[in-house]
């Protein structure tokens, strides 16, 4: 799917490079088409990385798709530019009168705090009510989902013993198919970096949430609404082949006690090149989302949408 985003985001030449097909927005005016309206809230602070990771599987699909970058106004990100945000972000008072076929809210570095004291929660808790009637479905990832279960369900999470940090495997046997793991192997592996959880005893007390899928080591990793419109990831299957080694590195050289991340280097040596076993799942994932969840069920006109549609 060509991704069309601004000429000179710096995702542009990394992904044009991996020979993603990007376009530019002076080429998709001349598309007689519909785009597929996506709205990226990007909470992580490496707001560079964490873009080109999304869009690089925002692109495995046919059709094309405009993205807009959201940042909070109630907090400042200090590890990105102001130059990079006033260019290619919009606060949400910026963009609350559109109306998108889907929408990603990302992981945030807080997942040890309580969700009441994290500096942007009042206005992530307003983002969320009104992604209820101007998006069709919406993709929470790692501490998104952790903090759209908790807003629109009431369920907590929990501190773990230890960090959850690895390659995992993951199940999604069900007897009825489900179409987010649609062409899924029965056993598939998601990077997990996360200090808390979520359980599956608070979900299936739930009558209107669906647990997807799970790990016997990583616990809950999917889950959805009835009709696909909120979905929750645990995991980072965006995260790039050395995203682990990066964090792994970074906690060791500030003294952090930090375990070695699980099934990932080759003998649990990090001078070895990780071993990827998560790229082809994670194209997969988002390829289903937009197709099945985004493309087939969004109306075409979008001011259709509403939280009962």
């Amino acid at each position: 799917m060509p991704i069309r985003i601004p000429d000179n985001l710096p995702a542009y030449d990394t992904l044009e490079k991996e020979l993603v097909f990007v376009m530019s927005h002076t080429r998709a005016f001349r598309q007689d088409i519909r785009p597929l309206k996506i709205v990226i809230l990007n909470l992580m602070p490496t707001k560079i990385v964490t873009e080109t990771q999304l869009l690089r599987l925002l692109s495995n699909t046919p059709l094309q798709i405009e993205v807009d970058l959201m940042m909070t106004s109630s907090y400042r990100p200090k590890n990105v530019s102001e130059e990079h945000l006033v260019s290619f972000y919009q606060t949400f008072d910026e963009l609350k009168k559109n109306k998108y076929d889907g929408m990603i809210i990302t992981g945030a570095p807080v997942e040890q705090m309580a969700f009441e004291e994290v500096a942007y929660w009042d206005e992530l808790k307003e983002i969320m009510n009104w992604s209820k009637s101007n998006v069709y479905s919406t993709l929470h990832i790692c501490w998104g989902a952790q903090a759209g279960l908790y807003h629109h369900y009431g369920i907590p999470k929990y501190d773990l013993p230890e960090k959850m940090f690895g390659i995992f495997p993951h199940s999604h046997k069900w007897n009825k198919p489900v179409k987010l793991f649609r062409g899924f192997d029965d056993v598939f592996y998601v990077p997990h970096s996360r200090h808390t959880e979520v359980r599956r005893e608070d979900i299936l007390k739930v009558s209107t949430l669906r647990l997807l899928s799970e790990s016997l080591e990583s616990g809950v990793f999917a889950v959805s609404d009835m009709k696909g419109r909120k979905i929750f990831i645990t995991g980072h299957p965006e995260y790039d082949p050395d995203t682990l080694r990066g964090e792994y590195c970074r906690d060791v050289s500030k003294g952090l006690h930090i375990g070695m991340p699980r099934n990932y280097f080759p003998g649990d040596d990090p001078s070895e090149r990780p071993m990827v076993s998560w790229r082809s799942t994670a194209y997969l994932l988002f390829s289903n989302w937009l197709n099945y969840y985004v493309y087939q069920d969004t109306p075409f006109d979008l001011e259709e949408l509403s939280d009962r549609y």
